[in-house]
């Protein structure tokens, strides 16, 4: 189980700088340092840091392997960022929907594409013991 005290870190690329503040504070993430070459986010209480590198750029990008997101614990919470989302206009990857249907890891999940073409995936499952 997630300890209150830790926060967990990911760095990723971006092509340009305002897009990218644009599309996380969107998201509802918080803006917590800007330098000329990477931001940094409060991305649902973790750090993301978006570093300036359009030539790391993945134009093709895959679900699998590489995606990060939020599991939502609250069924509330995920349909409040679907919302967020579409109505921010932000850039579908993958539109809403239901994942292991009938099966005990049954959960509702939507992916989104960044200006950077990373992939963010939300979700929620409705049996909360198969969040782990």
């Amino acid at each position: 189980m997630r300890q209150t005290n830790k926060v967990f870190h990911l760095a990723i690329p971006c092509k340009e700088l305002n897009e990218t503040v644009d599309f996380y504070e969107k998201l509802g993430c918080k803006l917590a340092r800007r330098y000329d070459d990477r931001v940094t986010f409060d991305f649902f209480g973790d750090q993301v840091v978006c570093h300036l590198s359009p030539d790391e750029v993945d134009e093709a990008p895959n679900m699998y392997p590489r995606h990060y997101g939020i599991t939502f614990l609250e069924k509330g919470e995920y349909d409040q960022a679907l919302e967020s989302a579409i109505r921010d206009e932000l850039s579908f990857f993958k539109t809403p929907m239901v994942r292991f249907e009938g099966k005990k890891e049954e959960h509702m999940t939507f992916f989104l594409v960044d200006p950077a073409n990373n992939l963010l995936e939300f979700k929620y499952y409705h049996n909360p013991d198969m969040v782990y």
